[in-house]
Parts: structure tokens; C-alpha cells; sequence
């Protein structure tokens, strides 16, 4: 863990009772040799990055104090002793990971139509290091639904096609090897589409042209007042569709009305015509 210690151990034979010659060297594109010493004398300066952090024991185990992301790899030992004919020769992997900070959810609206597609969710953290993402629905673990993706590495979560049944309280949950965090729970709220919206959204909008148009000319004629329409997101949408829908019966309604005066009287004249 980032900020923890590690223990390098080293482990071997011999029969000498000279002090070993020891070297440890993290593995880069170039090597980076980390310590050099003779038993537990350190040889020369360290490096600066190890300055003041690195302890060598006789038998060359190596201690890491106040580790950082950057020590995270492979290290190589080499232990010579002046009697032994062979340099004993090690590898261990040291691996330093950075605890999750509490993750959050972000999504563009909590608010939604049913029958929306494409509704984002974001789990994202500050920190932490080699994370899994693991998402809840209504508590419970996300079930493999068709319409619900995830990213490939499952940080992004996507509705293809909002129901009604997705109305629900989400959260997200990140692991990583020395530990998890869970998101606080966000609620996705669906509103049910109108019969006129839906009816528009799957072919209808030759007929809501037709209608305005007619409303238009007659409203232009007579002085009614077009409904004013809002922006269509969330409830301000379903309750201006609502009054529009109720608007444009009452002109219907009046347009008819309208209509049938004008046929009547349209028939009176012509009856006076003749009657001359």
C-alpha cells in the first residue's frame, strides 16, 4: 500500500564467514539499481528516490519504507560472498497499490422519459489503482440484461432503452487488492410518455404538421393564443405536452364549430338567392 513498507526477503547458504556483497536492482527498460552494499554497510550514496527509505539486513533482505506508486515492479538480487564460486541470483515482484477514495455516480439527468435511449452512468473516484467495478440495482447485483452495457472495463454502465421498470436507485461499488468503496446510491426517476407523445414519436409528426398548421391559419383568423411549448426534459415535458394536447382539441373543437357556422350560413344566403 502506498505510504505501508515492504520486506524484501532474501534467503540462502553458505558456509564463508565473510560479509556477502549485495545488490538490488529494479527492473526498467534500464535497470535502476536501488542499493549496493557489504553486509549492511551501504555502499556509496543511494539514489535520491531512495534516500532516507531503503534498509539492508545482513543476509541482504531489503526494507521499503514510505513506499510510492514508482517502486511498484520486478527486483532483482545478487549475493556474492568471497569464498563461494557462484553469485546467488533472485527475482520477487513487489506490487503497490493506492487505496479507492469513495466513489461517486454521474449521470447527465436523474429525470427521465421511458423510451429514452442511451442513459449514461459514470462510477468515478479519485484515487486508487488497478480497479473493478461492480454495479447495483435497487441494491442488489446488476442482472445481464440485454439493454443494460457496460464498458469494457465496466466503469461506464448504459441503458439502451429506458422502461418503466428501471425506475430505481443505482450505485456502484470499486475493488481493488487492498480494498473496495461504494458509491452513495442514486436514484433514476422514469416518467411515463403521453399517448401523444409516444403517438408522435413512431410516426405521427406528418399529423401534429397538419394540426399546427391548421391551428396556426386559425388562430391567426380568430386570436387565439398558440400554446407556448418548453423544452423537453423531464416533468415540464409530459405537462407541456399535456396542455398542448389539450389546446389543440379545444381548437379542433372550435375549428369544427367555426366550419359548421360558415356551412350554415353559407346555405342560408343561397337559399335568399334563389327565394329572388
Amino acid at each position: 500500500t502506498v505510504g505501508g513498507e515492504a520486506l524484501l526477503s532474501v534467503r540462502y547458504n553458505s558456509f564463508s564467514l565473510d560479509l556477502p556483497v549485495i545488490k538490488w536492482e529494479l527492473k526498467r527498460e534500464k535497470s535502476v539499481t536501488v542499493v549496493q552494499s557489504i553486509g549492511t554497510d551501504i555502499i556509496g550514496t543511494p539514489r535520491s528516490e531512495y534516500r532516507d527509505r531503503i534498509l539492508v539486513f545482513e543476509n541482504g533482505t531489503l526494507l521499503l519504507h514510505n513506499l510510492r506508486l514508482s517502486d511498484d515492479g520486478i527486483y532483482d538480487v545478487a549475493i556474492s560472498i568471497t569464498d563461494d564460486i557462484f553469485t546467488g541470483e533472485g527475482s520477487i515482484t513487489l506490487t503497490v497499490d493506492e487505496p479507492i477514495s469513495r466513489p461517486y455516480i454521474y449521470v447527465e439527468s436523474s429525470s427521465v422519459l421511458e423510451l429514452s435511449e442511451n442513459i449514461i452512468f459514470n462510477c468515478s473516484h479519485e484515487n486508487g489503482t488497478r480497479t473493478t467495478y461492480r454495479w447495483f440495482k435497487g441494491g442488489k447485483p446488476l442482472t445481464n440484461e440485454t439493454r443494460f452495457l457496460l464498458s469494457p472495463d465496466q466503469k461506464l454502465l448504459t441503458i439502451k432503452r429506458v422502461l418503466m421498470t428501471d425506475d430505481d436507485i443505482y450505485s456502484c461499488t470499486v475493488e481493488n487488492p487492498v480494498g473496495s468503496a461504494t458509491s452513495l446510491p442514486i436514484r433514476l426517476t422514469v416518467y411515463r410518455r403521453t399517448s401523444l407523445y409516444i403517438i408522435l414519436s413512431t410516426g405521427g409528426i406528418f399529423l401534429l404538421i397538419t394540426l399546427v398548421t391548421v391551428c396556426a391559419f386559425f388562430c391567426f383568423s380568430t386570436g387565439v393564443a398558440l400554446p407556448k411549448l418548453t423544452e423537453h426534459n423531464g416533468i415540464n415535458a409530459v405537462t407541456s405536452l399535456y396542455i398542448l394536447q389539450q389546446k389543440v382539441s379545444l381548437i379542433t373543437i372550435m375549428i369544427l364549430s367555426h366550419s359548421a357556422t360558415h356551412a350554415t350560413g353559407s346555405k342560408a344566403y343561397s337559399h335568399i338567392e334563389h327565394k329572388e
